[in-house]
């Protein structure tokens, strides 16, 4: 008798146990699969996707994610229209370029409220008001980073041609580099990363000049997420992404509040090893600061920061980026259906 019930127990911990592996194995096949492409390499500058990641905030949501690293031959625009991508991280002009030329991206979220780019300049060089930069060479990102800069000195009645009582454009690579080397008087930063490889040179911020495009009226909209109309128009995508922005702004909303943890996470992340903790809790206490201001929350797109960078964009007297006011470049319809 007590060997069958013995045999009987042990039965039913087997059926359990293949019912609990079944189970389990159906809810893992139930997570809808999702494809993020970031604008650049594995930073704390896209932290709160990767916070995201590691605490489960994405399986919460029923979401398979697959955050993919960029970098300086990865375009995102191409990424996606190549369809490796569901949706993407990009700066609005390099968006509004795109849909522009053809592929209709449209901005589902806004995370980054305000603009983290920056010009740093030698005060040795004369400079500590912006008409000071007449006749200086400054180091300029392009490849879509060179519009605020432009919009700058378009505003400001400065030629980027190099003529005298203009500004000599260097075409600065995605390092600071020109300002140690003697070549540039000012070099392109963001706030989160390359102002704290200046310090980190040896310069220090009595010895800087720093103006940010967001104090001199220029600041344009940078890390979004889009995706294309064609997947908008897809329900089940919709519902998908929009878990995937409750997701992510809770991871971001985490970032900020622990940006030493944060750091620890994208490290952890980043293949390379090219990363240091001390710059990346840097950049993740600095990134955080852009999270503010929103007049809702975090992933809505304020209507009017659109229209303001779509104007500044349309304000430049050099070649312009985008020729028309775009229509349909965004949506609130996915921050509305996660309900943030």
């Amino acid at each position: 008798m007590k060997k069958n019930i013995s045999s009987l127990i042990a039965g039913c911990t087997l059926a359990f146990s293949a019912l609990s592996t079944l189970s389990m194995s159906t809810a893992a096949q139930a997570a809808d699969p999702l494809t993020l492409q970031l604008k650049w390499v594995t930073q704390a500058q896209f932290g709160g996707y990767y916070v995201a990641l590691a605490k489960g905030f994405y399986e919460e949501e029923g979401l398979d994610m697959t955050v993919k690293p960029g970098g300086p031959d990865i375009a995102p625009p191409q990424v996606i229209a190549g369809g490796g991508a569901d949706v993407i991280v990009e700066w609005m002009p390099a968006a509004l370029a795109s849909r522009e030329k053809g592929l209709p991206l449209v901005n589902i979220g806004q995370i980054f409220n305000k603009s983290g780019m920056m010009l740093t300049c030698l005060k040795d060089s004369g400079i500590e008001q912006p008409m000071d930069v007449v006749d200086k060479t400054l180091g300029v990102w392009f490849f879509g980073n060179e519009y605020p800069f432009l919009a700058w000195m378009s505003k400001l009645g400065i030629a980027t041609d190099g003529s005298e009582g203009g500004v000599t454009v260097l075409k600065q690579g995605f390092n600071v580099d020109p300002i140690f080397q003697g070549q540039a008087d000012c070099v392109s930063t963001m706030n989160y990363n390359e102002y704290g490889q200046v310090l980190d040179g040896g310069l220090t911020p009595e010895e800087l000049t720093v103006f940010s495009y967001e104090d001199q009226g220029v600041a344009m909209l940078e890390d979004g997420l889009y995706t294309t109309e064609e997947k908008l128009a897809d329900p089940e995508m919709v519902d998908k992404l929009a878990r995937f922005l409750k997701a992510s702004v809770k991871g971001w909303k985490y970032a900020a509040e622990h940006p030493e943890e944060a750091a620890e996470i994208v490290l952890e992340y980043d293949d390379t090893g090219a990363q240091t903790e001390d710059h990346q809790i840097r950049m993740a206490k600095e990134v955080a600061k852009l999270l503010e201001g929103n007049p809702k929350e975090i992933g809505y797109l304020d209507p009017a920061a659109f229209d303001r960078t779509v104007d500044i964009l349309l304000s430049g007297d050099s070649a312009p980026v985008i020729t028309k006011k775009p229509e349909g470049a965004w949506t609130h319809e996915v921050y509305e259906k996660s309900g943030l």
